[in-house]
């Protein structure tokens, strides 16, 4: 969308969204952008990746794969607000490992199995999407 545009969503019968973007801000150095929008007349904002500019100079993360028992993903996008292990640190079944805030609620990620932590992937304040590989648990 570009500023001043304006799209109706309907989410169910009888239910619509009013958005209309009101500016789109500048780049930063992760590749995301500021958008200031109005949803339901209601003033808003959000970070999001800006992907048609710029990406080419930002770090993309590795991303889960499924198949590989011993590596924990981001089940969502959001901001990593703790990171409870670090390398070579024993886990159990159960540990809390990362925990992650999207628009003000936390995700705790635990551990599925037992094992030594053998890689962290993020830190504090970083930013993550969905299936982004967080840890690895061996």
């Amino acid at each position: 969308m570009k500023a001043s545009n304006e799209v109706l969503v309907d989410i169910e019968k009888g239910k619509t969204l009013v958005i209309r973007c009101l500016a789109i801000g500048e780049l930063d150095d992760k590749g995301m952008v500021t958008v200031f929008f109005e949803l339901n007349g209601q003033p808003r904002h959000v970070k999001v990746p800006d992907r048609a500019h710029g990406m080419a100079n930002v770090k993309l993360r590795r991303k889960v794969d499924q198949a590989d028992a011993a590596q924990v993903g981001a089940p969502m996008p959001g901001v990593i607000s703790q990171l409870a292990v670090s390398v070579g640190q024993v886990v159990r079944n159960g540990d809390l490992l990362v925990s992650i805030e999207a628009m003000k609620m936390e995700t705790a990620i635990r551990a599925e199995r037992d094992g030594t932590v053998s890689e962290v992937l993020v830190k504090v304040g970083d930013q993550v999407d969905a299936k982004d590989l967080l840890v690895c648990v061996g």
